[in-house]
């Protein structure tokens, strides 16, 4: 069944949501106002249940379909958390919150599975209950692991779950999935180099930590290109490096530095923790100086699995005709938690040709809702037919 005439007909409706959660963006687990929305909302819908403060301040609705010889429940999941970013797009709605906007479109993600519950509440068309769920503080926060540990899998007998992420430079309203790692784990790290500080015309007296920290963030660059098996993706980057002196004429006591790993495997994760720890030790010994490093093991690997990939597939392909091969993306997702608890996939979802999320300029298009809410549906449909 191709988009369903039911969200033609919601679709002014759901933008205005998306509209009005755009102007008011909220950061990581302070999402107060729009979790109450949320709640709010699905209660209006009729959801036989709508629980708050899972994770803090998420949000799951339960509908149950008009049998439930099943006993199975299907999650269906979005974000509600904005980025602290000043937006850039003059929209007649942007944000109102100075320093923080919608730029990973989670609004039309959390608008997009209000539409699809809705829908949901007032068909019924499935055998066994939904789970909608609205998560804070996918963008580093970690709210999905959060929602994981407060037991919500167990607490509402969740067997399965799906998820959708809007994908600037994919053709609007189009999908695309693949099975396996998908998004890649995100850790991050903090490193010290710590020499001997002293005037900057005898350098004779002092131990520079600045050239021994330039030198690591070279030497960090092998772990890449040296040390991992090059079919395997890695990303190593340095992305800050302060020192402890602000004057020209003093060589610093120490400098910190910042950077994320980015890998699609467990083995090559482990290797770039062992071998950062190894650099960084012998290229600062190397130069008189001490490394510490706190490496920071973040969001895992989102792995899809491989049969309910081809469920979301099958979705995807009834909504929009066909469902094309998505690259992996070495960014991260905390999606990774629900699937670490729980078979499941995760698709993308086309915005067009728009800003790349994470951009000042970047704004969801609202021409992508009736897809995005007919996946849903065709996901909770589906998985969970009436016989």
């Amino acid at each position: 069944m191709p988009i369903r005439n039911r969200f033609a007909e919601l679709h002014s409706e759901i933008t205005e949501w998306r509209r009005d959660f755009h102007a008011h963006p909220e950061l990581l687990f302070d999402v107060h106002r729009t979790a109450s929305i949320v709640a709010e909302k699905l209660r209006e819908f009729g959801c036989d249940e709508v629980v708050t403060g899972i994770g803090r301040t998420g949000v799951v609705g339960i509908i149950k379909g008009q049998a439930n010889t099943s006993g199975r429940t299907v999650g269906l999941r979005a974000d509600m958390d904005a980025l602290p970013i000043e937006e850039a797009t003059n929209v007649d709605y942007a944000s109102t919150i100075p320093g923080a906007m919608h730029a990973c479109g989670h609004d039309g993600h959390t608008s997009m599975l209000l539409g699809a519950a809705k829908y949901l509440a007032e068909t019924r068309n499935f055998d066994g209950s939904v789970a909608v769920i609205f998560q804070p503080a996918e963008e580093g926060g970690g709210g999905g692991r959060e929602m994981v540990d407060d037991g919500m899998m167990d607490q509402f007998g969740i067997d399965e779950v799906y998820g959708m992420h809007n994908w600037p430079g994919q053709k609007l309203g189009t999908f695309a999935i693949r099975s396996g790692a998908f998004f890649a784990a995100t850790d991050v790290f903090e490193i010290e180099i710590e020499g001997k500080g002293g005037h900057a015309a005898k350098p004779h007296e002092t131990i520079d930590p600045t050239i021994a920290a330039c030198q690591c963030v070279l030497a960090l660059q092998t772990i890449a290109s040296r040390n991992a098996d090059p079919i395997r993706d890695i990303v190593v980057s340095v992305t800050s490096l302060e020192t402890s002196s602000t004057a020209f004429n003093v060589i610093p006591q120490r400098v910190q530095m910042k950077g994320t790993v980015r890998t699609l495997d467990e083995s090559t994760r482990d290797l770039a923790e062992t071998r950062m720890t190894e650099i960084l030790n012998g290229v600062a010994s190397a130069f008189g100086c001490t490394a510490k490093l706190d490496y920071l093991r973040n969001y895992p690997v989102m792995t899809n699995h491989d049969i309910e990939t081809e469920y979301a597939k099958e979705a995807a392909v009834r909504v929009a005709g066909d469902c094309a091969e998505a690259e992996p993306t070495m960014g991260g997702e905390d999606f990774a938690f629900l699937l670490n608890a729980r078979p499941g996939a995760y698709i993308f979802l086309g915005n067009g040709d728009s800003a790349k999320v994470h951009s000042p300029d970047y704004n969801f298009d609202d021409n992508a809702i009736p897809a995005g809410c007919s996946w849903f549906v065709e996901i909770a449909e589906g998985r969970l037919p009436v016989s």
